[in-house]
C-alpha cells in the first residue's frame, strides 16, 4: 500500500489499535450513526449502473448500501485499516453482495483509474486527510466529468453535544484542547468556507453544504454505553493519577445516566452533508 508520508500517523493509528477497536465494535458504530444513513444514501443517489468509490469505508456499511443500488455497476471501498476491511468483506459475503470490493489504500495518493467513478462517497472519512487539497484533487481525477462527491463530516465541536459532554467528562477538569486548524481529525472539515475552497481548488463545482442534526445512540443503557466509551475515549485518561482517573470515569458515568431515556443513551450531534460535482 502506497502511503503519503503526511498520512503516516493516520495509517499507524487506523491500521493499529484504533482500527482494531472500530472493527470489533463495527455494529455499534453503525448504530451510532444510523440517523445519517438515509440522508447520505439519498444524496449519493447511486444508480443501477454506477461505479462507486467509498473513501474511508471502514467496516463497509456505506459501501454495501451503495452496492445494493448499483446492481449492474460496482463499488470499491478503500481504507487504511486492514482489520476493518476484513469486517467489510465478511459482511459482504454474509449479505450475499458480490459487486463490492474492499482494498487497503490511502485515498490521498492511490493511483485510481482516471475518470472511472460516477460517485464518490464518504461517511466521516475525509476529515482524516493530512493533505485534503491533494486528496480531493485525487478524488476529482478518478471521477468522471459530472461525477458526484458526497461526504458527511462533523460541524464544529461546539455544535456537537456528544463530544462536548463525553470528552468534557473525561477531561477531569482540564480544558478541552481546541481542534488544530488544518490538522486531521473529527472537526477538520467543520468550516464551510474552508471546505468550499478545498473543493473548488481540487476541480469541483458548486459545493452544496447542508446542515443535519441527529441524535446518536451510544448504548441501550448506561452500562453498555460506559463499556463502549471507556474504551473508545480511554486515551483521554492517559497521564491522570488514580484520583483524577476515578473522577473522570465517575463524570462519564454520570453524564450517561443523565442522557439515558426510553431509546437508550442519546446525545445530540450536528453534521454537514456536502455534495459537489466534478467539473
Amino acid at each position: 500500500m502506497r502511503i503519503d508520508p503526511a498520512n503516516a500517523d493516520q495509517a499507524r493509528s487506523w491500521d493499529g489499535d484504533a482500527g482494531e477497536y472500530w472493527a470489533r465494535h463495527a455494529d455499534r458504530f453503525d448504530r451510532n450513526l444510523a440517523g445519517y444513513r438515509a440522508p447520505l444514501q439519498e444524496a449519493a443517489a447511486v444508480g443501477p449502473a454506477d461505479q462507486v468509490l467509498d473513501i474511508g469505508c471502514g467496516a463497509g456499511r456505506t459501501a454495501l448500501d451503495a452496492a445494493r443500488r448499483a446492481v449492474r455497476g460496482g463499488v470499491l471501498g478503500v481504507d487504511l485499516s486492514a482489520r476493518m476491511l476484513q469486517v467489510a468483506r465478511d459482511r459482504a459475503a454474509a449479505e450475499g453482495i458480490s459487486n463490492a470490493v474492499f482494498e487497503q489504500a490511502d485515498a490521498q495518493v492511490h493511483p485510481f483509474p482516471d475518470a472511472h467513478f460516477d460517485v464518490a462517497v464518504s461517511r466521516t472519512g475525509t476529515m482524516f486527510f493530512a493533505d485534503p487539497a491533494a486528496a480531493f484533487a485525487n478524488v476529482a481525477r478518478t471521477l468522471r466529468p459530472g461525477g458526484r462527491l458526497v461526504q458527511l463530516v462533523w460541524q464544529p465541536l461546539q455544535a456537537n453535544e456528544w463530544f462536548l459532554s463525553l470528552a468534557g467528562a473525561l477531561a477531569a477538569g482540564r480544558p478541552l484542547p481546541p481542534p488544530q486548524p488544518g490538522a486531521p481529525g473529527p472537526f477538520a472539515l467543520a468550516d464551510p468556507g474552508r471546505v468550499r475552497g478545498l473543493l473548488t481548488g481540487a476541480g469541483f463545482t458548486d459545493p452544496d453544504i447542508r446542515p443535519l442534526q441527529k441524535s446518536m445512540c451510544f448504548g441501550a443503557d448506561p452500562d453498555e454505553a460506559y463499556d463502549f466509551l471507556a474504551g473508545l475515549l480511554g486515551w483521554m485518561l492517559e497521564g491522570l493519577d488514580d484520583d483524577r482517573r476515578r473522577q473522570a470515569l465517575g463524570a462519564l458515568r454520570a453524564t450517561l445516566e443523565e442522557h439515558h431515556g426510553p431509546d437508550g443513551v442519546r446525545y445530540a450531534s450536528a453534521a454537514w452533508l456536502i455534495t459537489t460535482t466534478r467539473s
